[in-house]
């Protein structure tokens, strides 16, 4: 449940990146049978689809017109992404408690955020910063969904006889 937390939290600083790694992972099927995550989230095309959302999002981030996360279209975004990515590692038997701490954790995460970003802005600009914080943003996305994944199955090498 604490991955859900700290997905959603993600969510709040970068809403489409934890939702690709989702979303990738459900296509791979490496999430855990038992989860409470969205079937379509593994298709090919949906997949597809968020990793271009979350490069676009990475990339538009840097640009000086981009909107703040804190505006009702922002934080709409993180909730809605915070509740799939959360409920989506769970257990299906707790994905609604799931999905309120993916909520909770974007919505504070996305105001933490913000305003440590425009700290930083002030400081170090637009561009370095926006840079540092997709690094932390992909660096925590993969670390937490390490953690929410089953391992990948390892080949199995058929074993040769070898001639005496």
């Amino acid at each position: 449940m604490f991955r859900s937390f700290l997905l959603g939290a993600i969510a709040g600083a970068r809403s489409m990146t934890p939702l690709a790694a989702v979303s990738d992972a459900a296509k791979q099927r490496i999430l855990p049978a038992n989860n409470g995550g969205l079937r379509a989230l593994g298709h090919p095309i949906v997949a597809a689809g968020t990793k271009a959302l979350a490069a676009g999002e990475l990339a538009g981030d840097k640009m000086d017109s981009a909107p703040d996360r804190i505006v009702a279209p922002g934080i709409a975004a993180r909730i809605v992404a915070g509740a799939i990515v959360g409920a989506s590692i769970a257990p299906r038997e707790q994905r609604m408690l799931a999905a309120l701490l993916g909520v909770a954790g974007a919505v504070s995460a996305a105001f933490v955020t913000f305003d440590l970003r425009m700290r930083a802005i002030r400081r170090f600009g637009q561009k370095p910063t926006g840079l540092v914080e997709d690094a932390l943003v992909l660096g925590a996305t993969h670390f937490t969904m390490k953690g929410a994944t089953l391992p990948r199955a390892q080949p199995v090498q058929a074993s040769v006889p070898q001639p005496a």
